[in-house]
């Protein structure tokens, strides 16, 4: 797999409460990946970048939530997440960019 490939595969860390407890209970991280990642593509992303061993990689799809605005019914666009879960003992610091 190229290295151009790998590098759009994760687009930004998900912050969210659940997310950051995943991460400091079970060193879990969810990422926003590109809607044609693989969990493969993802953990060869991960390990990467950041210099880690992948355990798992879990991959969900989000739909688009239905809308109505001013009368006229749409979709909001859905997006890709992905769950890593890392080996014991190895984390991930998104503030200092290690």
């Amino acid at each position: 797999m190229s290295q151009e490939r790998l590098l759009k595969v994760l687009l930004a860390p998900h912050v969210s409460e659940k997310s950051s407890l995943l991460a400091e209970a079970q060193s879990q991280y969810v990422f926003k990946v590109t809607p044609d990642a693989t969990k493969q593509e993802v953990k060869m992303a991960v390990e990467t970048l950041f210099n880690v061993k992948v355990e798992s990689v879990n991959v969900l799809n989000q739909k688009g939530k239905r809308k109505v605005f001013k009368g006229r019914a749409g979709v909001r666009s859905g997006s890709r997440k992905a769950v890593v879960k890392l080996v014991a003992g190895q984390e991930l610091d998104f503030v200092s960019g290690e």
